[in-house]
């Protein structure tokens, strides 16, 4: 049974211009205490009738069967010393959780006041609907907020990049399902997880503003060691404090928070005297383990695989259950001034959305923490969104793999019906499960071989045959010249990309990936010591399927200190050529400062119209200037 109330104020007091206010004034205090009541009652009643029970005791009412609030209305919850039998609506009657608030309706001029910090034991399910001058506000007291996933509100989700457990339910601390205009002001709350957890979501929304906010996690999934001493046959390391663990038969197993796994053989090693980190690759079967005090370990081998005193070593299971932050099928989204300490899973994933800001985004262990992770795996991953992406004022540092990835998706064409209807298809296991294509969508067929469109339309429908496969019907009849292999990509859902006065740092891959084909800016940042390229231009139809080619990117005034060769490496990934057409094109790389250690600087492969001027390049002595870039199959290079 859903059970609704609503008030908007039928008489027009609201907005009436009374000479005399004080009976509008009494009225209203007596109208939401009366509303105070009505919703405690609702809410014990929708606790028996209309509400979905996802985990434990815990109710999370679907959107459609809420307690409409009749706005402008300031609700209390204390953490600390509420209850959540009062009526929320004074700080004296203050609700403990967030379990009320999770079963109302939030509109326009709405306030959520959360007095204080403390343990959460609840998911902040937030349905909203402000409006752009009367959003909806949760104002967050300063403090520390010990999140326990266990009664969380738990969904299915697929994620792109993100798919090894597609059919498993993931807890989710904080949620915004179908909201417009929501402010949330952290005012320096901190969020620190106790177990796996998707930190936010933010799903079918718009206009959703997130600002001065830390999460971390107690115990991270990323597990460090520091090398002590070394010798012929054993190491002796220390464990950080955060990173329990337990040696059953001479195995080393990591236990975090509801979860456990052994010690695997994929690590990064950071190595503070030379400030820069990489993979490496660890035969941990044949090693044994030995307690030797609560903190120190023995590890011992045959022969030394690598261990010098002083690094410290990170590992971590790369099976990819979660994404830190999630976004889908959403708009106008911002993060701003948000402190990550840690964040486990794909970290923010971007799915399907349109016009996303990151402004003062700090990506770093804590400091005073001796950590040197912060993020299980990328920082910041875009997946077919469209409109303005936007990076500025930021530090993303001390990942497990990219700072930045913003793609499309190849879908493989694997069949046609009538003359305008086409089967395709998600290739990689990691990305399937969600839409691929709207309705209205303009699309391009490409090569798989050559990477090069031969034909655009526009879809008029959309079928799902399974979690992978699609039927789409087009406005204009399929071109006849479909090879076997030969993909699809989504044209619309591609975004513009900026990013300036942001620093990235302590990277063991690429610092950007960029496959986008509209502007991209990025200007006066500080790349330093990216292991792998700096910026990395790829489009790829075999491997990751990640679309598609570009045609406007301008580098300038950025500085590239000692980053991996090639520091701009343009390198789609086809396997033939067609004479007089480049995958890529219109890229301009200009006033940047490069201190290099190897060469070349730039690597371009299928690349038409590159302009490479005005940079300083040091660190080296350059036999040539033709050294510093290495063309393949390109045409049309300026170098000055």
């Amino acid at each position: 049974m859903a059970v609704n109330f609503s008030y908007r104020g039928g008489t027009g007091l609201k907005n009436a211009a009374c000479v005399n206010r004080e009976p509008v004034a009494k009225f209203d205090r007596l109208r939401k205490y009366a509303f105070g009541i009505l919703v405690a009652l609702l809410i014990t009643f929708a606790a028996f009738s209309n509400s979905d029970k996802t985990s434990g005791n815990t109710l999370y009412p679907s959107v459609n069967k809420r307690t409409i609030s009749p706005g402008n209305t300031n609700y209390f919850i204390n953490p600390v010393n509420g209850s959540d039998t009062g009526d929320g609506l004074t700080k004296i009657t203050a609700w403990k959780s967030f379990s009320n608030i999770n079963k109302l309706k939030l509109t326009e001029g709405d306030t959520v006041n959360v007095l204080s910090a403390g343990p959460v034991k609840t998911s902040l399910f937030i349905h909203a609907e402000g409006t752009k001058t009367e959003p909806v506000v949760i104002k967050l007291a300063e403090g520390r907020y010990d999140f326990y996933p266990e009664s969380a509100v738990k969904r299915k989700f697929s994620i792109s990049n993100t798919n090894d457990a597609p059919d498993a339910l993931k807890a989710v601390a904080l949620y915004f399902l179908k909201c417009k205009n929501v402010k949330v002001e952290g005012n320096g709350a901190g969020f620190v997880f106790r177990g796996k957890v998707m930190e936010a979501v933010i799903d079918s929304s718009e206009n959703i503003s997130i600002e001065g906010i830390s999460f971390d996690y107690a115990r991270p999934t990323v597990s460090e060691m520091k090398i002590l001493t070394v010798t012929d046959t054993y190491a002796d390391v220390r464990i950080h404090k955060d990173s329990k663990y337990v040696i059953d038969n001479k195995t080393l197993i990591w236990k975090g928070e509801g979860w456990e796994h052994k010690v695997q053989p994929l690590w990064q090693v950071f190595n503070p005297e030379n400030d820069k980190v990489r993979r490496k690759s660890l035969p941990v079967n044949t090693f044994s383990f030995e307690t030797v005090s609560p903190e120190i370990v023995r590890i011992y081998f045959t022969a030394n695989p690598g261990f010098n005193p002083g690094q410290i070593w990170q590992n971590r299971n790369t099976f990819r259950d979660y994404a830190a932050v999630f976004t889908r099928n959403s708009k106008n989204t911002e993060w701003k001034n948000v402190n990550i300490y840690f964040m486990h899973g794909m970290g923010f994933v971007n799915q399907f959305s349109e016009n996303i800001l990151f402004d003062n985004l700090r990506v770093a262990p804590r400091d005073g923490s001796g950590r040197t992770c912060a993020a299980w795996a990328d920082i910041l991953h875009f997946s077919g969104c469209k409109g303005k992406i936007e990076v500025r004022n930021s530090l993303l540092s001390a990942a497990n793999d990219d700072a930045i990835n913003i793609h499309g998706t190849h879908l493989r064409l694997i069949g046609k019906t009538p003359e305008k209807t086409v089967k395709v298809k998600f290739m990689h296991p990691q990305t399937y499960g969600f839409q691929p294509f709207f309705k209205g969508d303009s699309v391009e067929f490409i090569n798989s071989e050559t990477l090069l469109p031969y034909a655009v339309n526009v879809v008029e429908n959309v079928k799902k045959i399974n979690e992978k496969a699609f039927e789409l019907t087009l406005k204009n009849p399929f071109p006849q010249k479909i090879k076997k292999n030969d993909v699809l990509e989504n044209t619309t859902r591609t975004a513009s990309f900026t990013m300036k006065n942001t620093t990235i740092k302590h990277i063991p891959t690429r610092g950007i990936l960029i496959t986008t084909r509209r502007k991209v800016i990025i200007e006066e940042n500080f790349f330093y010591k990216t292991f792998m390229s700096a910026v990395l231009i790829a489009d790829d139809a075999r491997n990751w399927y990640e679309s598609g080619y570009v045609n406007d990117v301008t580098v300038r005034n950025n500085k590239f200190i000692k980053c991996g060769a090639p520091v701009i490496n343009i390198h789609p990934e086809n396997r033939s050529v067609e004479k007089g057409r480049f995958v890529h094109d219109n890229i301009t790389i200009t006033n940047n400062f490069f201190d290099i250690i190897r060469l070349p600087v730039v690597a371009a492969k299928s690349t038409g119209n590159l302009v490479f001027k005005n940079n300083k390049i040091t660190g080296i002595n350059i036999p040539d200037i033709k050294d510093l870039i290495k063309p393949k199959d390109c045409g049309n290079i300026d170098i000055d």
